[in-house]
This record gives structure tokens, sequence and C-alpha cells, in this order.
């Protein structure tokens, strides 16, 4: 497998950047004009006023380094800047990424490596796909940047925390720019200045090489979690890397091998539930309402508005609990609780690590299709449990997607991610809808703890007896590689 697509991080990788107190103080009395001029008037001296804005961006970036979530600037400013001032709340609905992009632009020095031109212009001549993955709170400062520098028309694909709102080290925010940019995560090379965001979050998606490039600069913060595949300093050092990396031998099935990939069902193939419910029913019991039942019909709208990304998974939970009869707040908040904890009670089907591992070993690419109202990220900190959350190529989700199967756009988002046709893929489910689904689409299917009236091409009662199946060539008239 070769790399066919670089992602790079932003600020200390694209760009050098510094900041220091001295620097914001000389800031800060232009953000006071600018703060007064748009009606937040706090008569803060600029040193109180540098203070107050500095500290609550420390709180905030501590909790956004634990939680992973990147908060829209709004919501910044109003929880942890000027979380004492609800009477300017509604002018920071109005104006909090102005606000956030003024600091981001006035507070740091950035300055564009010098050679990162040449060798942008060297990688788009060689026929990569170039995208970007930042932490950034502002919409505007990365795009922004570089229209600056000259250099966003090299960029095929940029994703911010602050458009996806997860952060690195997540690695759905890897997979995510991945699926934009059409390439399977295990054809990624990302470089990146930061062990603990970039290189522990580009190996945990499963791209191939991982890369750090020095930057000079002390964020005050632990850097460590994973090792580079390589350290550079300069970026001229990341051709000949690539070079040489697409030049060594990796195991993938024959050109004559009719199958290139598998795509997974998530729910009820490679985990199941086998207390579904339990704290639910606790919950209710302890409240007194065990006896009543949500319609059927009911269910099912929620369901599919919350599989379709209409809704979040929140406010899915919140509507149950209302269904329920649970109005209290903090009642609904424990209710809510305890339906998370039944999502996360996943127990993994004997033989999935292994055989999953054995697949990618061969070459094969890995992919998921699933129905869910769980992010990304939520699946794939379960994965992690079960150890084998970096083996994945494409994931996709009903909720990103906004369709659910058998509609023939999602079979076909993974495929267009994986760059296959549908008789190079086999699919792995359990519902009869779903596995007709894939087929109708020209997939190969196995069904595996399979639904009453289930068919599929074959059939497998250990997970791990997909390593011993045989496909038939179903290559297309003509269309051999």
């Amino acid at each position: 497998m070769t790399i066919k697509a670089v992602f790079f991080d932003m600020g200390g990788t694209i760009e050098t950047f510094r900041f220091d107190r001295e620097m914001g103080l000389k800031a800060t009395p232009v953000l006071n004009n600018l703060l007064i001029t748009r009606g937040i008037n706090l008569n803060f001296g600029n040193s109180e006023l540098y203070e107050l804005i500095s500290s609550g961006l420390d709180k905030y970036k501590k909790w956004a380094i634990d939680s992973l979530i990147e908060l829209p600037p709004a919501q910044v400013w109003k929880e942890y800047i000027l979380n004492n001032y609800p009477q300017f709340f509604p002018i920071l609905d109005e104006i909090g990424e102005e606000l956030m992009y003024w600091i981001e632009t006035n507070y740091y020095e950035r300055e564009l490596r010098s050679e990162i031109p040449v060798v942008l212009e060297k990688l788009r001549e060689m026929g990569f796909v170039i995208g970007l993955i930042s932490n950034v709170n502002s919409h505007g400062q990365v795009p922004e940047n570089l229209r600056k520098y000259g250099i966003i028309h090299y960029f095929d694909t940029i994703v911010t925390s602050s458009g996806y709102g997860r952060r690195k080290p997540d690695p759905s925010i890897f997979h995510h720019a991945a699926f934009l940019a059409k390439i399977p995560t295990s054809h990624c090379a990302y470089v990146g200045d930061r062990i603990a965001r970039d290189i522990l979050g580009s190996h945990r998606a499963g791209y191939r090489l991982a890369i750090q490039i020095i930057h000079d600069f002390d964020h005050g913060e632990l850097d460590e979690g994973a090792q580079p595949d390589a350290v550079i300093h300069s970026m001229d050092e990341l051709i000949n890397i690539i070079q040489v990396e697409n030049l060594q031998k990796t195991s993938s099935p024959s050109d004559d091998h009719p199958i290139k990939a598998f795509l997974f069902d998530a729910g009820d193939i490679l985990y199941h539930r086998p207390k579904r419910g339990h704290h639910l029913r606790s919950f209710l019991n302890e409240i007194g309402i065990s006896e009543i039942e949500i319609p059927k019909d009911k269910k099912k709208e929620l369901r599919d508005l919350a599989y379709k990304g209409l809704i979040n998974q929140n406010q899915q939970r919140e509507a149950i609990m209302q269904y329920y009869g649970v109005t209290n707040p903090d009642l609904v908040k424990r209710g809510c609780q305890a339906l998370e904890d039944d999502d996360n009670k996943v127990q993994f089907f004997p033989g999935v690590q292994e055989t999953l591992k054995s697949l990618k070993h061969n070459g094969y690419l890995l992919g998921i299709i699933t129905d869910t109202a769980n992010p990304i990220s939520v699946k794939l900190s379960w994965f992690e449990r079960g150890g084998f959350a970096n083996v994945w190529d494409s994931i996709v989700s009903s909720q990103e997607i906004g369709v659910e199967k058998p509609d023939p756009k999602i079979y076909q988002a993974a495929l267009d991610h994986l760059g296959l046709q549908p008789f190079q893929a086999v699919f792995v489910g359990h519902n009869p809808i779903e596995l007709e689904g894939a087929c109708a689409i020209g997939m190969t299917t196995v069904a595996f703890n399979q639904d009453p009236g289930a068919k599929a091409d074959h059939s497998i009662v250990h997970f791990n007896d997909l390593l011993s199946l045989k496909f038939e060539d179903r290559f297309p008239e003509g269309q051999r590689i």
C-alpha cells in the first residue's frame, strides 16, 4: 500500500509561531477598544483584562485537552472568559468568532516556514492529495493565514477542530479528513510538531506514517504518548521520506484476487450488548415508572432522526426521558447517563481482534458501514478497548452521511472512500435488509450472527471463519485489474 495523501498540522508545522505574556499585554489595548465598540465595556485596565482573558483561555484549554471537544467560540467566551458577565452573552453570541479570531491573529506572531511552498509544489507534481488537520477555536484563522501565505490552493481538504467539533488526538478527526479526501487512512501520512496531538492521533487513526517536525516552542505541557516514524527539522526532508516509504514492499491481495476490502456492520457483528437496557431499567425501577413502555413507532421515529443526524444523541436521550414522563432536570440527566452507560457496555465477539488484524496483515482494506446515533469518536473508543481501533481504513456513519442502510448511498460512500468498485468488496452483516442492500449494489455478502430470514453469499458461525472463506471471481467483463 502506497502513500497517496499527505496531511499537515498548521501551527508549529506549516507555520512557526511564538507567544508570551509581553506580546499579549501589548495587544490587549486594541482588544479592549474592540470590545467597547461592540458594546462590552468591562471598565478594566489593560493588565486586568489580559489576566481575565488569559486565565479563562487556560481553563478552557485544560478542559479541551481532557475532553477533546472543541466548543464554538461564543460558548468559550461565555463559559470560560466572561462567565461572570451574563449581561453580555447576547452580544457574545454575535461576535464570539470575531473575538477569537482577533486573539488568534494578534496574540501570536506567526510565520510561514520558508520551504513550505516548494515542498507543496513538489507534492502536487508527484500527484499526492494534500490536506490539513488543525486544532483551532476560530473558524477563520487557518484559511485566512493560508490565503495570506499564498498556499491555500494546494490544499484539497482542510479540517479544523472548530468545524468538526473534536480535537486531536481524537482519531475521529483524522478519519474525517481521510474520508473527505477519499483516501484510505492506511494510504495517508501526517506531519505535525506535537507528539501528544499529531503523532498519537494519526497513529490511533491508522495513518501509515506519522512524522514529527521540530518546532522550538514550549507549550508547558507533557508531549508524549507515541513514537514518530520519523523526525525532521525542515520540511525539505519530507519528500525523500515519503519516496522511500513508497518503495517498501507491503502485503496486498494480488491483482487477480477478486476481493480488496472487507466492510463490516458494527453492532451485532463486531460487538453485542448482552445486558442491553440494564442501566435504564434499573433507573426507571428506582423512580417508579418501570411499567411505562414507549410505543414502537415513537422509538423508531427517534432512532431515525438520530441515525440520520437530524438530532444529536443527547437530544435523542432527552426525548426518550420525556416519553417516560421524566421532566425533573436532575432525573433527566441521570436517565441520559443510564442510556449512555447501556450504550457503552459492549462485548466483543470472540476472534474479532485477531481476525481483523490478520486481514489487515494480509493487505486488505477494512471499513465500517454503521447506522448509529453514536459519534465515530465514541465507537473508536470502544474499539480501542478491544485492541483494534487502528485497523480501519474507512468508517462511514449514517449520522454523518444522513442516510441509513439499505440506501445505496451509504454503501457507495464507503466504496468511494476506498477507491473500489462493488465487486471488489465484501460486506459482513446480520440484518436481512442491510445484506440485501449490499447485494443489490454488487457487493459479496457474508452473514454472521444473522437475524431470521437473512440471506447472503456466505454464512459463518464464528467470526474467524472469515479467514477461510473462498470468494469467487466477480470481475465484470473488461474490468479485471
